[in-house]
């Protein structure tokens, strides 16, 4: 019974819980199931540093208070103070200005790309309620720009996939004569058509992303003086937009060729977010496949297990019983397995209003099947059970329809 109802969330006629409800509810669950894993992760590896250097802290606190004959109370005071003065910007250790004009533009950069460092805040109640205006109309804007940079940048890797793939077809050519002929022949449904694979694309974002990163880590290492390791991390928290905020570039007082550096750490971060950005979009494409696959076995599975529940009823139907028992005989094609041949399944003779009354229900589900196959059993495209989450747009719609989702088995 438990996968009855499992197999109803695919089945039309069941209200707003269609397919594409269930890509959500599925991948909302794997969600949660994914950051469940990755906290359990993250505390057994962190947890113990934190411990460590907690203790630590409390035992050099207790030092100084003895050393210097403070009370602890007022050393805690003194250091809360110290902390709100960090969190405003003053620093013990000279550094460069946070709210200057190029302090000030590194900010607004971090704020409508979303990465939000954290390091620089607006402290007064004008600049926070400027910054809900001034980030809701730079947030949409940026979005707008990265979407329109993916559909550019999916537009150059696709006709440069395409001629490598014509070339591909003319090489096919036997005779120099037959070239210009086979290819024209095939051009409209092999090239017209013609798709590049999902994951060609994600291998090149790949890429481009692994040598962008390791050219900015270069070179923040080198600069900022941080490891290789530090540098790599800073580039994928930055360019992910996660924006932690515990390491962030060009915040030293003074850079040898300053400018220069400059230019570089915004053309890196650019570059990044923007690779970055398409990357995730493409793994995206393969999380949804995956989603589709899970459904389609769990799909698989209910659909054995109702027809095994079928047979096991289908001998103990009883005389009489067929008005209420005939949803159970009804097949995925909308049809009674054995009311044509005007007997009852259990192999009885039944009447002919009995008969009317079980044809008249199998036209009832079949009109009903064929009123709703334009929005959950359509030919494949962006609103299909193939492509899964009909009318997507934004990104995800640019991806669908200028990618081929190659089917896998997994």
């Amino acid at each position: 019974m438990a996968c009855r109802g499992l197999c109803c969330c695919s089945s039309p006629g069941f209200g707003i819980f269609t397919e594409d409800t269930a890509r959500v509810l599925l991948l909302a669950a794997l969600s949660i199931l994914y950051m469940g894993c990755g906290a359990a992760i993250f505390s057994a590896i962190e947890r113990p540093s934190e411990l460590e250097a907690f203790q630590k802290w409390q035992t050099t606190l207790e030092n100084f208070s003895q050393k210097y004959n403070l009370a602890l109370a007022e050393l805690r005071d003194f250091l809360l103070e110290y902390e709100a003065a960090h969190l405003a910007g003053i620093r013990v250790n000279k550094t460069r200005p946070r709210w200057d004009l190029v302090g000030a533009f590194y900010f607004v950069g971090t704020v409508v790309s979303t990465i939000g460092f954290g390091t620089t805040t607006p402290t007064t109640r004008t600049g926070k309620l400027f910054l809900i205006f001034y980030g809701l109309i730079g947030c949409a804007g940026t979005i707008l720009f990265f979407n329109l940079f993916l559909e550019r940048l999916i537009t150059i890797i696709t006709c440069v996939m395409k001629s490598y793939h014509k070339k591909q077809l003319k090489r096919k050519g036997t005779h120099p004569g037959n070239v210009q002929q086979a290819v024209g022949n095939d051009e409209l449904g092999s090239l017209a058509g013609w798709k590049p694979s999902v994951y060609y694309v994600m291998l090149i974002l790949c890429l481009a992303s692994v040598i962008i990163s390791c050219s900015a880590s270069a070179m923040y290492s080198a600069t900022e003086g941080w490891s290789y390791v530090d540098s790599l991390y800073f580039c994928f928290v930055a360019f992910s937009t996660i924006g932690f905020g515990d390491l962030v570039s060009g915040r030293n007082t003074y850079y040898k060729n300053q400018q220069l550096y400059q230019f570089g750490n915004c053309v890196f971060i650019l570059m990044g977010v923007c690779c970055i950005y398409s990357l995730f979009n493409v793994i995206s494409i393969v999380i949804k496949q995956f989603l589709n696959w899970i459904l389609k076995k769990m799909g698989n599975t209910c659909h054995k297990c109702r027809r095994k529940l079928f047979r096991s009823r289908r001998n103990v139907v009883m005389p009489g019983t067929v008005r209420s028992q005939r949803n159970i005989s009804i097949e995925s094609d909308g049809v009674l397995e054995s009311d044509t041949e005007g007997h009852r399944i259990s192999g009885e003779m039944i009447s002919m209003k009995d008969l009317l009354a079980s044809n008249k229900v199998s036209l009832a589900i079949m009109q009903k099947q064929l009123s709703e196959i334009p929005s959950c059993h359509g030919p494949p495209g962006p609103t299909s059970i193939h492509n899964g989450f009909a009318g997507s747009v934004g990104a995800l719609g640019i991806m669908n329809n200028r990618l081929a989702e190659t089917s896998t088995d997994w």
